[in-house]
């Protein structure tokens, strides 16, 4: 029997995590949310993007989304400026007996040591109370801060360094809200972003960090952050908008998981709209973008992770990836036991039933 699954959020994740559900044969969509008033009585199949109907249609009202029964909720809503209402509608999901699988809120990866025991210990209850579960997962934070960096330290005999690292151009990525307002591109030097406020980058990768601690039996003593910002040389346009002369075109910042005083889990990000700003900074493996993990061990290990996709560029591959990882979880969250999941303690998620033949 198919999983019964509700969809919330169609956004640059959600859209394609909704393909990717009407897509699973295991998988049978039953509602469909959304918080963009266009996107109200739209078919799914329309907003995933795909040239069939399939008789789901969105609405905003997520009480309707519940009313449909769903075993799970994949949670693709952005989150990045509106944590709150974004916990207070998975702790709603929760509380009904439902399951979720999504991309936010991202500290849920692994908040224990992230955020405060007041935000977890009630989720963590309700979740338990009603025999529902949750799993945040995503590309980065996501797999290649957890899955890939775990399995690899598996095969090592000392370990004195995990480094994970985004390096990529954001010029072809129309996610406005997160370039300008989160991330803080085109604005000014006096302007700190959202993301640049203190404490901010500690939370949104902090998750991360802690996961792999614990993944590692280490104690972290403390989570520092610092970072770097380039001006443009000259105003130029990118798909999100415009960057004016002297605003933020390329950022570079760093998290890092002190023990002993030594940065033994680090997060780098760097992140240019331009390919010719800082050629000082680190390169990616291929043009556009590509992910690295670095461990510093016996052995040691540098793996280059390069996404591709034959239907857009290394960051439209991202996405799908990230997409890939919160739909292909499903079933694994829906036999776990209830509370908060975690990638230490869901079984191997792979891409069961995904296989298509190409000369067909």
């Amino acid at each position: 029997m198919a999983i019964r699954v509700a969809h919330v959020g169609t956004g640059n994740v959600g859209r394609l995590a909704l393909a990717g559900v009407l897509g699973a044969p295991e998988l049978e969509l039953v509602a469909l949310g959304v918080a963009t008033e266009s996107k109200i009585g739209v078919d799914a199949g329309e907003l995933a993007g795909l040239n069939r109907t399939t008789g789901v249609t969105a609405t905003d009202d997520l009480d309707a989304v519940l009313g449909a029964a769903p075993d799970c909720v994949v949670y693709c809503a952005m989150a990045d400026n509106r944590m709150g209402q974004a916990m207070r509608e998975v702790a709603r999901i929760l509380a009904a007996g439902i399951d979720v699988v999504g991309s936010a809120p991202v500290p849920m990866q692994y908040p224990w040591g992230v955020l405060p025991d007041k935000y977890i210990t009630p989720l963590e209850d309700v979740a338990r109370q009603a025999n529902s579960s949750l799993f945040v997962t995503g590309v980065d934070p996501g797999f290649v801060n957890d899955l890939i960096p775990l399995a690899f330290t598996g095969t090592c005999q000392r370990i004195e360094q995990v480094r994970c690292m985004e390096i990529a151009d954001y010029a072809s990525y129309d996610g406005a809200t997160v370039l300008f307002d989160v991330m803080g591109f085109g604005s000014g030097p006096d302007e700190v972003p959202l993301q640049l406020q203190p404490g901010m980058l500690s939370v949104a990768w902090g998750s991360a960090i802690r996961q792999l601690a614990a993944g590692l039996g280490v104690e972290v003593d403390e989570i520092t952050e610092s970072y770097e910002r380039e001006p443009a040389p000259e105003a130029f346009d990118i798909a999100a908008g415009h960057i004016p002369r002297g605003g933020q075109a390329a950022l570079r910042f760093e998290i890092c998981g002190m023990v002993d005083g030594h940065p033994a889990i680090v997060i780098e990000h760097i992140t240019r709209l331009r390919d010719d700003l800082r050629p000082d900074w680190q390169r990616p493996a291929q043009p556009g973008g590509s992910y690295r993990v670095e461990l510093t061990g016996e052995p040691s290990y540098a793996i280059d992770i390069c996404p591709s996709s034959r239907r857009g560029d290394h960051n439209h591959a991202a996405i799908v990836a990230a997409a890939g990882r919160i739909v292909n979880a499903v079933p694994a969250v829906v036999a776990a036991p209830p509370g908060i999941r975690t990638t230490l303690d869901l079984p191997l998620v792979t891409g069961h039933g995904r296989y298509a033949n190409p000369m067909r």
